[in-house]
């Protein structure tokens, strides 16, 4: 089942990372690079900060095949039919969920504390989209305002699990439940525009207010 898992996470991923190649001018060879980073970038940070020799997809080269093919299905696909910019949102929202829960229990399998487990499962969900993002030329979802409930939705489900994890160890629904939590509060935020508040400081006092006493004196 993890490696089933594993591997849809992957193809998904490659079909985001094609997506996001529209428009940018690319052959199929730029195609299929920004699926792999894609498909494979965040994975590969999790595994050098978890010092895993050899990294996943040099251990089993079947991980690049499955993201080649996709890629180029994806391809051959895209240049028949107009695919609508939610089906990107949607793939990146899975690809999202199915990574994070991934790096969350790889990292547990590797000795892991829980607040690292959740930090590595976030990267390894949102590591390969911000690769892909910056080779592109786009600035990384994860970043972007408009992006809603991104590495949030990720750091969420990624709890969830290890509280099911607590309560009801080994339970298989355990990582079903934090994959659903991430998807909806993703497709939540992108559905109903919900995100975190933003962080907007006054740039300066009222007129006849006291300044703010962290504010540098004025010069005299």
């Amino acid at each position: 089942m993890q490696y089933a898992l594993e591997h849809f996470a992957v193809a998904v991923c490659a079909v985001t990372g094609v997506l996001a190649g529209r428009g940018k001018q690319l052959d199929l060879f730029g195609v299929v690079v920004l699926a792999l980073v894609t498909a494979l970038g965040g994975g590969t940070v999790r595994d050098l900060v978890l010092n895993v020799s050899p990294i996943f997809w040099i251990a089993d080269p079947r991980y690049v095949h499955t993201a080649v093919i996709a890629a180029l299905a994806t391809f051959i696909i895209a240049r028949f039919w107009e695919l609508p910019q939610t089906v990107l949102l949607i793939a990146d929202a899975f690809g999202l969920a199915l990574f994070t829960m991934i790096g969350v229990e790889k990292s547990l399998g590797c000795g892991a504390a829980p607040t690292i487990a959740i930090f590595l499962g976030v990267v390894t969900g949102v590591g390969g989209g911000l690769m892909r993002d910056v080779l592109s030329g786009e600035i990384p979802l994860v970043f972007r305002r408009g992006i809603y409930l991104y590495a949030t939705a990720a750091f969420c489900g990624a709890g969830l699990f290890l509280l099911l994890n607590h309560f009801f160890p080994g339970q298989p629904q355990n990582r079903l439940l934090a994959i659903g939590a991430i998807l909806i509060l993703r497709l939540a935020g992108i559905r109903w525009k919900l995100g975190l508040p933003l962080f907007q400081p006054r740039s300066a006092a009222p007129t006849g207010r006291k300044p703010n006493v962290f504010s540098p004196p004025a010069n005299s």
